[in-house]
């Protein structure tokens, strides 16, 4: 029963996506990237809330919880919410900026500003690289949930099929597929959550479990958790929406004041995090062995659902990974055929891109098969390099005028500091390494940018 309900909302999804092109006809590069900009406001909240609310919801946050804490979580919750206010004034100013320079990518927008092809590489190259974790995030969490569902495949023949489906949604139509499909995967989703929580309620009861879990954990913060969960919030929320698949994402909107609306609603998918915490709890609770904390959650469903239940959650999670991975496919595609290829005619940028598309999918299996993560240390990794992107997006959303060659040598030295501090596990008394990197990064860029102005100014 459970493979039954699961595979009919598979079929559904594909039928959404096919139903997606209808009226549409041929697609050119910016109907199939960017829906022409053309998605009112329910469209673009749920495409939004489906790259925001993806599988690192459903397998990362509880298994961060069970294998190190209901502390730390904290951050996880507070840099969502914490975006939100920030997605209100940068968003609209984001769609603005990107229909003054006809983008499809951030780096259209780098190129748009700055007028630096050096810069706009800089920014294509470390996106995509930076955006490999990301993948390897919706891999690991599609591998973590159906293996926690009892598929007892081989983790290869998981993420081939997940690339397939990926991509088949992808080449369907593109953007408008991603936004179909993510109303059945939100409301999938939250369904699946909170059934998964009730169950624990009503089976094992509320006090019982926390009572049971806070025996094996501690509910105290040290001060370095502290120091870490403050700074993390901060730093993650400042690159929440400078994520590249984030930023096309607010290009398909019909106004500025379409991505306002959106923002206003989007708090309240914090509303199933509680029911992720019981479930978290209760795997906690019932010294439930693992072969991944990523699991947590879904040993908790396995448990407590019945199997055509456990149909719809195995559905929610897989399409949650799914959509996402097709969000950051759309996203990469693009930014080799445009930025780093910029003579490819317009013609064949659609064509390229699924060709890099199929690249970037095969990468991230393969780093997915090779280093298997922690779910919540791969969306540490991606934002160590994509929020050193904010200081120069903040220049091109309010028309500053700062040299390209200062942007650029302050992304490239916080990318490269973030990425040493983290292979030496550098400790600074919790304080979240990305944060002291876009703190070097904005030093650079003001040193360079200030200093030959300096050398001008003559003594009296």
């Amino acid at each position: 029963m459970t493979t039954a309900v699961f595979l009919g909302f598979i079929v559904f999804s594909l039928y959404l996506a096919i139903r997606s092109k209808k009226g549409h006809g041929a697609q050119s590069v910016h109907d199939f990237f960017v829906a022409s900009r053309q998605f009112g406001a329910y469209l673009v909240f749920f495409l939004a809330a489906g790259e925001i609310y993806s599988i690192g919801t459903m397998v990362g946050f509880p298994g961060g919880i069970y294998a190190k804490g209901p502390t730390y979580g904290v951050w996880f919750l507070g840099y969502i919410l914490l975006a939100y206010p920030l997605g209100y004034f940068l968003g609209p100013k984001i769609w603005q900026a990107g229909a003054r320079y006809n983008a499809i990518t951030l780096p259209d927008l780098f190129k748009g500003h700055y007028g630096s092809r050096a810069l706009e590489l800089i920014v294509a190259g470390s996106a995509i690289l930076f955006l490999l974790p990301w993948g390897q995030l919706q891999f690991t969490g599609l591998v973590a949930a159906l293996k926690g569902l009892g598929w007892e495949f081989r983790p290869v023949y998981l993420v081939m099929i997940s690339a397939v489906l990926a991509f088949t949604y992808i080449a369907i139509s593109g953007v408008r597929a991603s936004a179909y499909i993510a109303i059945l995967k939100d409301i999938l989703m939250v369904v699946a959550i909170v059934a998964t929580g009730v169950a624990v309620g009503w089976q094992a009861g509320v006090g019982d479990v926390f009572h049971a879990a806070s025996v094996q954990v501690s509910n105290q913060m040290s001060d370095t958790q502290l120091r870490f969960s403050m700074s993390t919030m901060l730093f993650q929320a400042l690159g929440f929406y400078v994520m590249p698949f984030a930023v096309q994402n607010f290009f398909t909107a019909r106004s500025a004041n379409t991505i306002r609306r959106t923002q206003v609603a989007m708090p309240l998918y914090m509303l199933m995090y509680p029911f992720l915490v019981l479930a978290s709890y209760y795997a906690i609770s019932q010294n439930l062995e693992l072969a991944s904390p990523n699991e947590a959650f879904f040993a908790a469903a396995v448990r407590l659902l019945p199997g055509w239940l456990l149909g719809l959650v195995a559905a929610g999670a897989a399409l949650s990974g799914l959509l996402v991975l097709a969000g950051i496919c759309l996203a990469i595609g693009p930014i080799v055929t445009r930025n780093l290829l910029p003579g490819m005619p317009e013609a064949r940028q659609k064509q390229g891109a699924k060709v890099v598309i199929v690249i970037y999918l095969v990468l991230s299996i393969a780093m997915t098969l090779a280093t298997p993560n922690l779910m919540l240390t791969l969306i540490n990794t991606t934002y160590y390099g994509v929020t050193q992107f904010f200081p120069g997006v903040m220049v091109i959303l309010f028309s500053l005028k700062v040299r390209p060659v200062a942007i650029a040598l302050g992304i490239v030295s916080g990318q490269v500091l973030a990425i040493a501090l983290y292979v030496q596990q550098a400790d600074f008394g919790g304080i979240n390494l990305g944060l002291i990197s876009l703190g070097a990064n904005l030093l650079v860029t003001a040193i360079v940018n200030y200093a030959p102005r300096l050398s001008r100014v003559q003594p009296a």
